[in-house]
């Protein structure tokens, strides 16, 4: 008697690598705080010394500015690696085999800088402060670097060498992963057409316009079932993911159309009413294992948490217009007056999310909690604080890789999924030694910096819409 015949998976380690990424708790808010401060300074320091170049030349001359072009091809991708080396090698090492040095590298970068600020101000050099579109920079490199810490976490969770406290966690709990789809959504209010005061678009224009996402979050779907790639389910649901979610609230804000200063109460009162459902016994339903047949039911840890995602944008949306851009969409505010509100409210919300989450509930990213959307702004909020200091010490505010990536941020995450989706179906992540797992990881990273870096040369901008 023959037996039947299984299909072959592409995948024959799916269950092994979902439970890897599965029952995980964080870590703590002291060591995001810690690795928040550490990010932004590798990029202080690669603005720092901008003037050198890997071929030695100066980066400060008139020919900076020329088109991509007309720059010298060894020149710019000299450059781009010394960026690389710079700003993304020491960024990966220490979400892994430096992982368990994050306070002392924090503190020792922290007084480092702070030295060199003393240092450089104490010789006559306060006429850094106030750069013309300097704000504009730092809002990029912010952006940026959301993206960077993206798709080095993406391919890197798969591996043991990463810790799996920086990994999602499954119910509560901070971690480093966890602020990964939270930190994409406010950065795009921060900059959105409500922040810069921009006549909104209709709706049916907006789902027009988002269309792009929600083909991505279909062919996500469609390719993951097709290759039987791993996915964990407790996330957004059995057919939700990130694009969906990022549809939804681009969808929901060109519908119900907000003025920018009224964003901030209306979220603040969106968010706190979702927080109430949630005390009130939603968060047992969301957080259950136990899944319907219909499509709320097994989609309800996404479909649900937009409304936390909605609430966190408008916040963004209103930050991002009384902070950044002001009452025009034409002008910036002054970089010291930014500056000052926005480590203040970097400390505010911390403060804050450390009593939601001992007196209300405890931070949940699946649910998008409030203490989840508090930590968010505080974070990135930080996050931005740190690259303003910039304005206190002399160099560029921005790297060609910075600008590269701006370019194409989109086309930057499409390329890493479907680079670590192939690294996934080729090499058993699971059994890989530290060696080669951070051999693996290094080549990634540039060969993402590389491809982006040609494209940026030759002074293509992916859009999708």
């Amino acid at each position: 008697m023959d037996l039947p015949l299984t299909k072959p998976s592409f995948n024959p380690n799916k269950h092994l690598k979902e439970q890897f990424v599965s029952n995980l708790t964080g870590s703590s808010m002291p060591e995001i705080v810690a690795l928040t401060v550490t990010i932004p300074v590798l990029v202080l320091i690669r603005h720092s010394i901008s003037s050198i170049s890997i071929t030695g030349a100066s980066l400060k001359k008139k020919n900076d500015d020329a088109p991509s072009g007309k720059r010298n091809f060894k020149s710019y991708f000299g450059t781009l690696s010394l960026d690389f080396l710079v700003i993304v090698v020491p960024m990966l090492l220490f979400f892994t085999v430096l992982a368990n040095w994050t306070y002392i590298i924090a503190c020792s970068l922290t007084i480092l800088t702070l030295l060199y600020i003393a240092i450089k101000r104490s010789g006559g050099s306060s006429s850094f402060e106030g750069e013309p579109n300097s704000l504009r920079a730092y809002v990029t490199s912010y952006r940026v670097l959301v993206m960077i810490i993206t798709i080095l976490c993406i391919l890197a969770v798969d591996f043991k060498i990463f810790p799996r406290r920086y990994a999602k966690t499954e119910t509560y709990g901070t971690s480093l992963m966890d602020l990964g789809v939270g930190a994409f959504v406010l950065a795009n209010s921060l900059v959105s057409r409500q922040a810069r005061n921009i006549a909104s678009v209709s709706w049916k224009t907006a789902v027009v316009s988002s269309s792009p996402l929600i083909i991505l979050g279909f062919l996500r779907l469609v390719t993951t079932t097709g290759v039987d790639y791993q996915v964990h389910v407790g996330e957004y649901g059995v057919h939700w993911n990130f694009f969906f979610t990022l549809t939804a609230v681009s969808i929901l804000s060109s519908f119900i159309n907000i003025a920018p200063q009224y964003c901030g109460v209306i979220g603040s009162l969106l968010l706190v009413g979702y927080q109430f459902c949630l005390v009130q016994g939603l968060n047992h339903y969301l957080l259950s294992d136990e899944r319907g047949v219909d499509i709320l039911s097994q989609n309800k840890e996404g479909i649900f948490s937009i409304f936390g995602y909605w609430g966190m944008y408008l916040l963004g949306v209103y930050l991002g217009n009384s902070l950044i851009f002001g009452s025009h969409s034409s002008g910036f505010r002054s970089s010291r007056w930014v500056r000052m509100r926005v480590w203040a409210l970097s400390i505010l919300f911390w403060l804050l999310t450390v009593l939601l989450d001992r007196h209300v509930e405890r931070v949940s990213r699946r649910t998008c909690n409030l203490a989840y959307v508090t930590m968010i702004l505080a974070d990135n909020l930080q996050l931005l604080s740190v690259l303003m200091l910039a304005d206190l010490v002399p160099g560029r505010k921005t790297s060609i890789l910075e600008e590269a990536f701006s370019r194409n941020l989109l086309a930057t995450f499409l390329l890493a999924n479907i680079l670590t989706g192939l690294v996934n179906l080729s090499v058993d992540t699971l059994s890989a030694s530290s060696i080669k797992a951070l051999i693996i990881l290094l080549v990634y990273a540039y060969i993402l910096s590389i491809v982006i870096g040609i494209v940026d040369y030759f002074g293509i901008k992916l859009k999708f819409w």
